[in-house]
């Protein structure tokens, strides 16, 4: 579950039972443009490896507030990158990627779950949204395990989503 714990820079880290998830920094930068330079890492997220500018631009936490990102770790290891952003100030989306090693143990969800905790506890939020790749199976059975339910979409593409109780 997320603990409120703030870091330095004010952004939190998010605990789960398998993984941790930590806000990005500068000093995460070589690690991430490898994996996004990696096409087995970005198969499923856009499909087309990025250039280390591209990755210093939207994945070390340069877009907030309207984006927070996190790496998540399993173990005290980097084996992801997960974010999410705001549609308004009680909705927005998340974004995950594992390691292609990191897959198939749970850690997906895991690291879903303290996502949501932090979004629907902390923060308020109403519904969160995610959109797979059709043909990424694994990642919408994950999802589902994590309590996203697949909703009618404008563009015919998958779209799942999870609604926090009514309070």
């Amino acid at each position: 579950m997320a603990d409120g714990r703030l870091t330095t820079d004010g952004t939190t880290t998010l605990h789960g039972t398998l993984t941790r998830l930590v806000p990005t920094t500068e000093a995460d930068l070589d690690l991430l443009a490898g994996w996004f330079a990696s096409p087995d890492f970005v198969a499923y997220w856009g499909g087309v490896p990025l250039s280390r500018t591209e990755v210093a631009v939207k994945y070390v936490g340069r877009r907030r507030p309207r984006v927070q990102s996190y790496l998540v770790l399993a173990e005290d290891a980097p084996v992801g990158y997960a974010q999410f952003w705001y549609a308004d100030e009680a909705e927005g989306g998340i974004d995950l990627v594992l390691q292609p090693d990191a897959q198939g143990k749970g850690l997906g969800p895991d690291a879903t779950r303290s996502l949501l905790a932090h979004l629907g506890g902390e923060l308020g939020w109403r519904r969160v949204t995610v959109d797979p790749v059709r043909e990424n199976v694994r990642a919408v059975r994950a999802w589902a395990k994590a309590g996203f339910r697949q909703v009618p979409s404008e563009t015919g593409e998958p779209l799942m989503e999870f609604r926090f109780p009514s309070s």
